[in-house]
């Protein structure tokens, strides 16, 4: 299982290899807030997402023998680019499984990383895992899962330890830290890593209207699942329920999930962009959107949101600039 001490080595490996990305503030950010705004930028993270810190320590994890026959993975693009490009470094063949309607941009560049891409079709009713499971007997695969994996989950949690010491520099010792969560890896990992490093820093999860399958799983108190795969805009967090790995972290640690609309989440990525020069996916906007929009839920006079990715194709982000900019 995930441990303080898995994200530690997890982030030896990762030296010399991942961004320590910045923690960005505006105070045009904090007026729409009511509070001070900070965004952990792991838009600017290897590949433009957060995905690369798991893939890396995952690969850098395995048997030489293992890794030589090559890793298999699945994802609608971040975590696939992560593990291509993890693997590509490690001289290890990979295989991604993404679904057909995933934005063509993030299947591209997930070729181009040098990875074979398997494409499925989630909207008939095709699984992910039905595509992946006779590669990986075939070919000697080894699975990599974009969430409910311990080495990934370590590699995510990375960016706690990161958050840890740039909010003290900040001065700030007491924060929401609202999480874009899918499954739950970064949410989990980053929760994990300042429940021993900063634990009055409360890790949030933050997910799109309709697919807040972890707002609904902690009201509940066990996995609830999202009615549909598809629907939203925030296509980079859309999963079928939280993992089995990573619900417990999630239940024990995080306070309340948030819940945003597809517009606030465009509206965040104008923000982000006039605002602070980055580039943010729907998904990978979604915590910014909680911060900004969803004021009267949070608690403190700070508020980190981590941008979790930033590989969004053209007409989405001239969607988001026209409408909101």
């Amino acid at each position: 299982m995930t441990s303080l001490a898995l994200i530690e080595a997890a982030a030896e490996r990762l030296k010399g290899h991942a961004r320590r990305t910045p923690l960005l503030s505006s105070p045009f950010l904090d007026d729409i807030a009511g509070r001070r705004v900070f965004v952990k930028a792991e838009c600017l993270q290897h590949t433009g997402s957060f995905k690369f810190r798991g893939g890396w320590a995952a690969l850098s994890a395995m048997d030489p023998e293992l890794r030589k026959r090559g890793v298999i993975a699945y994802s609608s693009g971040n975590h696939a680019q992560g593990v291509a490009a993890a693997a590509k470094a490690h001289g290890a063949p990979a295989v991604i499984v993404m679904p057909a309607d995933a934005p063509q941009l993030k299947i591209d560049n997930t070729r181009a990383l040098g990875a074979e891409v398997v494409l499925y079709d989630r909207a008939a009713g095709e699984s992910r895992e039905a595509a992946a499971d006779p590669l990986i007997t075939e070919r000697g695969l080894t699975l990599i899962k974009p969430y409910d994996e311990p080495e990934v989950i370590a590699g995510q949690g990375t960016t706690g330890l990161e958050i840890a010491e740039q909010a003290a520099e900040q001065g700030v010792t007491k924060a929401d830290v609202l999480v874009c969560c899918g499954g739950g890896g970064l949410t989990a990992g980053i929760a994990l890593a300042l429940e021993d490093r900063a634990p009055s820093l409360r890790v949030r999860p933050a997910e799109p209207e309709g697919f807040d399958d972890v707002a609904r799983s902690q009201a509940s108190g066990k996995i609830e699942s999202n009615p549909t795969p598809t629907g939203s805009i925030c296509d980079a967090i859309l999963t079928p329920a939280p993992g089995d790995i990573t619900w417990p972290l999630l239940s024990r640690l995080c306070g309340p999930g948030l819940t945003v609309t597809d517009d606030e989440a465009l509206r965040a990525m104008a923000l982000a962009f006039q605002r602070l020069k980055i580039v943010l996916e729907p998904g990978g906007a979604v915590s910014l959107a909680a911060a900004l929009f969803h004021r009267d839920e949070l608690n403190g006079d700070a508020v980190i949101a981590v941008a979790t990715g930033g590989n969004v194709d053209p007409a989405t982000f001239a969607k988001a600039l026209s409408r909101f900019a």
